[in-house]
């Protein structure tokens, strides 16, 4: 395991936090020590229900709920260390669960409630779970018919008034249950959260987080997104994925913020009309929802006031350089990119308010990380220089960072080498410092000599009118090794064609140059993306190759 840093880099995000004694909790940063200071009357979540329904709990409200949400699992037996998984949409019992499970010294684990039964008892599994809450429908649909199966599954909560036999209703139990709870004196480095990572072979990744992470989620929540006590902010980002928990949940609590929680799934007017009415100042969001509102147009925004707004930002995948002028235009700001992974934690590389924005640049490091472009060859670990692409990587020490992947250690040992974090990801750093994305290393397309990066070829096709999506790989070819091939998607008001085809090449060959340019574009009505947006590269190359596909459960759309 390797240690977080001690050194002067974290002191002033120590400051950002109490701490009680030499426990730290993330639950009593989130909500407990808001409400002992005096602020427990501040909305801290504002919930919009997908029917029109609107809640909002404060700090108090929020602390309560937890409070006897933590009653309901020590009641059961449970505690420190046992985990929890947590299957369920957007609703302030699921907020109220997180805090509560971590309030109680369990781990949370949050999952996607559109998972299929498979996905989710395989992350149940290796993550030995000993409660579940969910919905009355997912259970019967997706897990009842295995949940004998899994000796460490104990408890079962079911969100509402009432529940399906051998399960205890949730609505109920919180009414019933105790509001005052001694939040458990949680040690730094104990457990509490695993976030589950696709993985290539078909088996998930575990990574597991730890208490202290709650340093890195309030200090690059207040660096990164500029979350301050009062913003009102919007992560629109599902808890099943990592920001969703880490953006959505952790840091903006822990930075006595108002979130906003929109419980409908992406609809243009709906979400303009939420920074309109709730006067959003800080958005954060994904880049497959950027081009969706790109791929509507200018007049789709025209009716609405986006004034509130003070701050955008973006991660998920890299974001299009088309796409930060474009929201320039449209919000009068631009959507600031940043960098992270499931495994780090929190945003590492960010463009932040006080830097200029350079369209397509993931940003420069956050203060107290340190990143490079190095090389290994033959075991061997090379730094280095300005425009050399290479892989990304971190020095550890930060708070976030992942401390193990679960029953894996040779696995996530092999992250980590000669003091660098291995990200798995391609970049380079100009001479301001600033990164830029090349592609995941598996990625990487190899043709005539030229190593090319599907992001700078997707980033030109996207420019062109009719592309919505673009979604780029490297198939074998004879002569040149590999060609580049691209899939891709259309805006409304375009079809495909022939001649649309030799356009779109014409294009990217004038943006690009023949060595790099596509040399065949297919058309799909969608691309393949995971739900935290991410176009799945390795996926469209599988099924070109006729290859083993590894693990699609976190597949979000799949049609041709």
């Amino acid at each position: 395991m390797h240690e977080t840093s001690t050194d002067a880099n974290w002191a002033e995000a120590r400051g950002m936090v109490d701490g009680f004694g030499d426990a730290l909790n993330i639950a009593h940063e989130a909500l407990d020590r808001h409400v002992i200071a005096g602020f427990g009357d501040q909305v801290a979540l504002r919930w919009l229900g997908k029917s029109g329904d609107r809640r909002d709990l404060t700090y108090s409200d929020m602390t309560d709920l937890a409070a006897r949400f933590a009653n309901i699992l020590s009641s059961h037996g449970l505690g420190k260390g046992d985990s929890l998984f947590a299957l369920m949409g957007r609703v302030p019992e699921l907020y109220a669960c997180a805090l509560g499970t971590l309030k109680a010294g369990l781990v949370f684990s949050p999952l996607f409630s559109a998972f299929g039964p498979e996905p989710i008892q395989t992350r149940m599994e290796i993550g030995a779970a000993k409660v579940l809450v969910t919905t009355a429908s997912i259970y019967k649909r997706k897990i009842a018919k295995w949940r004998h199966e899994l000796p460490s599954l104990e408890l079962v909560l079911i969100e509402g008034e009432e529940a399906p036999e051998g399960c205890v209703a949730l609505g109920t139990a919180l009414r019933a249950a105790s509001p005052e709870f001694e939040t458990v004196r949680t040690d730094p480095e104990d457990p509490a959260l695993i976030h589950f990572t696709s993985g290539t072979t078909g088996k998930p990744k575990g990574a597991v987080h730890v208490h202290n992470a709650v340093l890195y989620h309030a200090f690059s929540g207040r660096k990164a997104l500029g979350l301050t006590p009062g913003t009102i902010y919007w992560c629109t980002a599902d808890p099943g994925w990592v920001t969703g928990t880490s953006y959505g949940i952790i840091s903006p609590l822990v930075n006595r913020v108002t979130m906003i929680v929109d419980e409908a799934e992406f609809d243009i007017e709906r979400w303009y009309g939420v920074i309109e009415r709730e006067k959003v100042e800080v958005w954060y969001s994904a880049p497959t929802a950027i081009r969706m509102m790109m791929r509507a147009g200018q007049d789709a925004a025209r009716p609405f006031d986006f004034s509130s707004l003070k701050f955008l930002a973006s991660v998920g995948e890299p974001l299009n350089p088309e796409a930060v002028v474009w929201s320039e235009k449209v919000f009068g700001r631009p959507f600031h990119d940043n960098w992270w992974q499931t495994e780090t934690g929190g945003i590492m590389i960010a463009n932040r308010a006080d830097m200029e924005v350079k369209p397509g640049s993931m940003g420069k490091p956050m203060p107290g990380v340190t990143a490079g472009i190095v090389k290994l060859d033959d075991g061997k670990l090379t730094e280095l220089g300005t425009d050399e692409t290479g892989e990304l990587a971190l020095r550890p020490g930060w708070p976030s960072m992942m401390r193990a992947y679960l029953h894996e250690q040779a696995r996530y040992d092999k992250c980590f080498v000669d003091g660098w974090y291995l990200s798995g990801d391609l970049a380079t750093k100009d001479k301001d410092g600033y990164f830029w994305f090349v592609g995941r290393a598996d990625d990487l397309i190899k043709t005539s000599g030229h190593l090319i990066g599907p992001f700078e070829v997707e980033s030109a096709l996207i420019e062109h009118p009719a592309v919505a999506e673009a979604g780029v790989i490297g198939v074998p070819d004879e002569t040149a090794g590999e060609v580049v091939k691209a899939y891709v998607s259309l805006n409304p008001g375009f079809e495909w064609s022939e001649e649309l085809e030799r356009d779109i090449r014409a294009h990217a060959r004038k943006k690009l140059g023949p060595a790099v340019a596509p040399r065949a574009i297919h058309f799909r009505n969608t691309l393949p993306k995971t739900r935290s947006g991410k176009i799945m590269r390795r996926l469209l190359k599988a099924r070109e190759l006729g290859l083993p596909e590894g693990d699609i459960s976190t597949l979000e759309t799949d049609e041709t």
